[in-house]
C-alpha cells in the first residue's frame, strides 16, 4: 500500500525487491522504478539518491547499504517489525546527517484521514480471500510465503 500512497501523493516512487519476478507487480502498485537489491552493486549504484526510504519488510536487511542510498539529511523510516536489532553504522548517520525513525500505524484521526485519501484516490489493499472452512489452507499459504498481501477469511456458513 505504501507504493500506492506514495504514487498518489505525487512522489517519484522506487521499490526495492529481492526478486525480478515482482517488478511488474510493483509497477502496477505505483512504482516508477524497481530495484532488485540482491543483484550485485544495485544499492551501491543508488548511493546518495533518496530523501526517504520507507522500510515495510519484517526481515533483516542491509541497513548500512540503505543508509548509504540516502541523500544527505535523508531518513530511513521503519514500519516493518524486524525481530532483530537494526545494524546502524554511526559514521553514516553522523557524516550524512541522516535519520532513522519508526512509527506505528497512527491514531484514529490519522487513520480517518488516510482512509478518506484512499477512498478519493482509489488506494486499496491487495487481498486474497479464503472461505473460513479453508482456514488451514490459508495458514499454509501464508506460512509458505505465497500470500499477496493480506489474507481475508470469509464466512462461508449459510
Amino acid at each position: 500500500m505504501a507504493l500506492q500512497f506514495a504514487n498518489k501523493w505525487g512522489c517519484e516512487v522506487h521499490a526495492f525487491t529481492t526478486s525480478d519476478s515482482k517488478e511488474a507487480e510493483a509497477r502496477s502498485l505505483g512504482a516508477h522504478h524497481v530495484h532488485n537489491t540482491r543483484k550485485e552493486g544495485v544499492l551501491k549504484s543508488l548511493a546518495g539518491s533518496f530523501d526517504m526510504i520507507l522500510s515495510t519488510i519484517n526481515v533483516p536487511q542491509d541497513d548500512a547499504a540503505l543508509l548509504n542510498a540516502l541523500a544527505p539529511k535523508g531518513r530511513l523510516h521503519v514500519v516493518g517489525a524486524v525481530l532483530q536489532p537494526l545494524q546502524i553504522p554511526a559514521f553514516s548517520l553522523i557524516s550524512g546527517q541522516k535519520e532513522v525513525s519508526g512509527s506505528p500505524t497512527g491514531g484514529p484521526i490519522a487513520i480517518s484521514r488516510m482512509l478518506d485519501f484512499a477512498a478519493r484516490h482509489a488506494v486499496a489493499p491487495v487481498t486474497e480471500m479464503f472461505p473460513l472452512s479453508k482456514v488451514n489452507d490459508a495458514i499454509t499459504h501464508l506460512r509458505s510465503g505465497k500470500a499477496r498481501y493480506r489474507i481475508v477469511l470469509v464466512n462461508d456458513l449459510s
